[in-house]
């Protein structure tokens, strides 16, 4: 049976090496989380997209089947053992057995087959008996000949037994199920029926171990016939399930697995030699985003059977290099390093992978197929013996030899030039062919990759020499001149050059990036258009689609710079296709873009199909898992088991009850996270970021486990987060746990520290204040013995300078004693001179006998007078006597303000004690005079007799 599909999906393998379990799969089921279970020998199975997990059931059997219920217990059966799986508290699946609720006879029994979920019950099938779990208790129904499925549809619960054939559940008991009189003369007991699904609205179908597949209706049972039923008839069919509206899959036990539509047609078959690791498929699950999983009797398959990315191979039986394609009359032509193959195709059908085809070998192109390019109508191919020329599905050689790398046409004239081992060899299109005009003589180098430039100059590249330019005749029958770029033209190296005539310049693909031919300097520079999408990537290969968007080869990364989606980094989206990388032909990178739909990348096995525009509209919802969490210590310890649950149900976050507290001895962690979308692993990226400890998030990286060591106390949360290669990420998933504090590090220890902080600074602080104290006291008393013997000194010093003082005073007072004894010396010297000349003056007048002498000499007398009687002298006088007596003249003026001044002079002789001689004389009187002033004086003083004028005088003025 030849396969009908152009393309088939990429199939993954997972072997015993990478579960790490026993090798038969026999049951595959998938939560909501998208977590895989699957049924194997060593227990429960699980696969999250990173991570496997074994869980074994008490008695370490067998599990063969597998249920989950909208809860999200996990029914599982082995020999003498029955129950579910959920996780606890930690999030850490748990088994939970069933077996006590069994009756006591039923609690040893054989392998668990099937498994179905009706209505609120749970139906468990061994080839003895089926156990219904309801009602917390279970019931058991006895099988006369043996139960050999159990299956529902819709509504229906049906199980077929060897004798009686096959029943329904009815009102709690098993029915047998009446098909009608039209069913011709097959009866189901006459069937090994292996599994019930849903056909169409009002029938069924059943596949059976060994007669192939039958549809069944109320009142008719008949055999379907398929494309099919010759690989039906020599394996025995051990599953089936419908895929897609018209599709259903059929798991065979030697032919692999088997898909065909409503008719019976053959759509596809996946066996060993289409990818699968073995042909005996046990069972299959159409995931969440409609891919297949295959249970195999060593090992498990994925088929990315809902993808935009499918593998061609050209030839079954060889799987051959990809180095060119091509589409041309309706054909799909692929060159090989085998030979050419084509394919015809359905108009009809946009995406060519999806449409049915069947490859040949195009007649006289066995050998390396190196290049295809469109001509005039006509396929040229380029081939190791020459070019070639395919017309209807044949070749033709153009030239015979040397081999041929690739060809340019000069349009509009109908000349071309192929690119050979040896040269460059002239061809003309004549008579709906072409003719070898013969070798372009001037230049003999293997030239391989070919461009031509508006002034038709041939650019071609040399893989180990550089880039040549070469200038030919006008009869394109000579090399006129050539120039051979290399480093010194600005190329960054002569190695792997690849160049191209695209956006009407001439660029050049390097191992540092795109360069452009400037004209003007003859040389090649850094493109300032493609530097920014580049940089200095090297890159393979480069060619423009329909579009205008660039398909590119770097790194061995097969990648497109879309000009149509712009993003913060510019006018373009710069995508990488991570499934293809590696895959392309180094050093012979090819991609053909015919459409959006249909993308053809050049493979080391084959070409893979990409259908450009189904792959960036496919909008999946991007999930991210936090599977694991280890504490770490001597030894590690699994803190959460990637199950979050709410009131006794699966959540998709941690609640606050499941928020861990551990020890400080439990500081470091290890995280494990996944993505369950399957597809697209090598399309992951993941990000994380511990709150509490980082700052930002991680970059970008498909790393899925981190560790964090010696955390101090404090609560954390955990968050990752997941991103394709279309730059769509997920929302994060968190996990919060809590480092506590030591004993030494709780706040009650802070608050007994702060006890004794406040404590010892309260002892230190009364301790100072009493030290203070003392030392305030000892202060205090040096300061009275101090101020003691200050006042002491004081008093010495004060007695000093009062003694200064007294005897500055005292030599001041015999100072102005002396002065004023001197002025009233003066005083009365002075009036007894001014006496004795006036005396003498008379003497001598009356001695003369001068007449009338007192008018002559009255003037003299009167000077003399006036000079005794000058104020100057007494105010000299009054002033040094104030400063003696202590302001006595001023004071006797305030006593007895009648005083006059002729008083207070007499006043101040009195105080001076001096003679009544003497101060007649210094008053200008005479005796008498003093006498009656002395007595006037008293008067005014009112004093009477018997006080001494004198002592008075004294004490009035203390």
């Amino acid at each position: 049976m030849a396969q009908s599909k152009l393309a088939i999906p990429s199939i993954k393998s997972y072997t015993t090496a990478d579960y790490n379990a026993g090798s038969g799969i026999w049951d595959i089921k998938q939560g909501k989380n998208g977590i895989l279970y699957l049924a194997n020998n060593d227990g429960l199975l699980t696969f999250d997209g990173s991570y496997w997990k074994t869980y074994a059931l008490p008695n370490k059997s067998a599990i063969k089947s597998l249920e989950i219920d909208a809860s999200g217990k996990i029914y599982v059966g082995g020999q003498d053992e029955i129950g579910y799986f959920f996780p606890d508290q930690s999030g850490i699946l748990k088994f939970h057995s069933l077996k006590h609720l069994m009756p006591e006879r039923a609690r040893q029994f054989a392998d668990i087959w099937n498994i179905v979920l009706y209505k609120n019950e749970v139906f468990f099938r061994t080839i003895e008996c089926i156990f219904e779990l309801k009602n917390n208790k279970i019931y058991t129904y006895d099988a006369p000949g043996g139960w050999i499925a159990l299956n529902r549809v819709g509504s229906t619960l049906f199980a077929s037994d060897k004798d009686l054939g096959l029943s329904v559940f009815k009102d709690s008991k098993w029915q047998p199920y009446g098909i009608g009189e039209k069913s011709g003369q097959l009866n189901t007991s006459d069937l090994r029926i292996t599994g019930i699904i849903a056909y169409s609205k009002d029938s069924l179908l059943l596949s059976t171990r060994k007669n192939g597949l039958f549809l069944m209706t109320a009142t008719m049972l008949k055999k379907m016939t398929t494309s099919a039923d010759e690989i039906f008839s020599t394996s025995l069919i051990n599953a089936t399930a419908k895929i897609a509206e018209n599709s259903f899959a059929i798991c065979t036990a030697s032919k692999g697995l088997i898909i065909i539509d409503g008719h019976g047609k053959l759509i596809e078959q996946f066996s060993n030699k289409h990818g699968l690791q073995n042909n005996n498929v046990n069972s299959i699950l159409l995931d969440n985003n409609k891919n297949l999983w295959l249970g195999q009797e060593n090992g498990l398959d994925f088929i990315n059977y809902n993808t935009s990315i499918k593998h061609i191979y050209p030839s079954r039986e060889n799987h051959v290099q990809g180095n060119a394609v091509a589409i041309f009359n309706n054909r799909l032509y692929i060159g090989s390093s085998n030979s050419l193959y084509s394919a015809a195709l359905n108009n009809q059908q946009k995406d060519m992978s999806m449409g049915a085809g069947l490859f040949t070998e195009v007649e006289n192109t066995r050998g390396a197929v190196l290049s295809l390019t469109q001509v005039n109508n006509s396929l040229l191919a380029g081939h190791q013996d020459g070019v070639m020329n395919i017309i209807n599905n044949q070749a033709k050689l153009v030239t015979n030899g040397p081999g041929a790398w690739m060809v340019k046409a000069f349009t509009p004239s109908k000349e071309v030039i192929a690119g050979t081992y040896t040269g460059f060899q002239l061809l003309r299109a004549e008579n709906d062919g072409f003719v070898n005009v013969g070798k372009i003589d001037g230049i003999y180098e293997s030239l391989g990759n070919l461009a031509r430039d508006n002034q038709d100059n041939l650019w071609a590249t040399h893989p180990h020499r550089g880039i040549f330019k070469v200038k030919l005749s006008t009869d394109r029958k000579t090399a006129l001149n050539f120039k051979i770029y290399t480093k010194d033209d600005g190329l960054p190296s002569i190695l792997n050059n690849r160049v191209y005539f695209i956006k009407n310049k001439i660029i050049a693909a390097t191992e540092k990036g795109i360069y452009e031919y400037d004209t003007a300097k003859n040389k090649f520079m850094p493109s300032a258009f493609y530097t920014p999408i580049f940089g200095d990537n090297p890159v393979a290969y480069l060619t423009e689609d329909g579009n205008g968007n660039l398909w590119f080869v770097s790194n061995q990364r097969v990648g497109l710079v879309d000009f149509s989606r712009s993003t913060q980094r510019g006018k373009f989206k710069l995508i990488y296709f991570p499934e293809l990388t590696g895959q392309t032909v180094k050093g012979a990178e090819h991609i053909y873009p015919y459409n959006t739909e249909n993308i053809f990348i050049g493979a080391n096995d084959g070409v893979f199909h990409l259908n450009y525009k189904r792959y960036v509209s496919s909008e999946r919802k991007l999930n991210v898992m936090l599977t694991s969490v280890k504490a770490i210590d001597e030894k590690d310890s699994l803190i959460f088991g990637g199950y979050f649950l709410k009131n006794g149900q699966l959540s998709t976050s941690q609640t606050s009850d499941q928020v861990t507290s551990l020890s400080k001895d439990w500081n470091s962690f290890h995280f494990e996270y996944s993505s369950t979308l399957f597809a697209q692993k090598g399309n992951e990226e993941f990000s994380y970021k511990l709150v509490g400890f980082d700052n930002d998030w991680s970059k970008w990286s498909t790393k899925t486990e981190k560790d964090y060591t010696n955390l101090s106390y404090g609560k954390y949360t955990f968050s990752v987060k997941v991103r394709n290669n279309l730059g769509n990420a997920s929302e994060p998933v968190n996990y919060t746990f809590i480092v506590e504090p030591a004993w030494y590090q709780t706040i009650w220890a802070y608050l007994f520290y702060l006890i004794i902080l406040v404590s010892i600074i309260y002892y230190f602080v009364n301790r100072q204040q009493k030290r203070f104290m003392l030392h305030q006291k000892k202060h205090e008393e040096e300061q009275k013995r101090l101020n003691y013997l200050h006042g002491l000194e004081m008093d010495r010093n004060e007695k000093e300078i009062v003694t200064l003082k007294n005897d500055n005073l005292e030599a001041e007072l015999s100072h102005k004693n002396r002065e004023l004894a001197t002025i009233t010396m003066h005083l009365v010297d002075r009036g007894k001179l001014l006496q004795a000349i006036k005396d003498e003056l008379i003497a001598q007048t009356q001695k003369l006998n001068i007449p009338d002498a007192e008018h002559h000499f009255r003037k003299v007398y009167k000077l003399l007078s006036d000079t005794e009687n000058g104020d100057e002298d007494w105010d000299h006088f009054a002033i040094y006597f104030d400063q003696v007596y202590n302001n006595y003249l001023a004071t006797m003026k305030v006593k007895f303000p009648n005083l006059s001044a002729t008083d207070l002079k007499l006043c101040a002789y009195l105080r001076l004690n001096l003679s009544s001689k003497e101060t007649a004389q210094l008053l200008n009187i005479s005796l008498k005079g003093v006498e009656i002033s002395r007595y006037r004086l008293r008067k005014k003083l009112q004093l009477p007799t018997e006080v001494n004028l004198y002592d008075f005088l004294i004490e009035s003025t203390n």
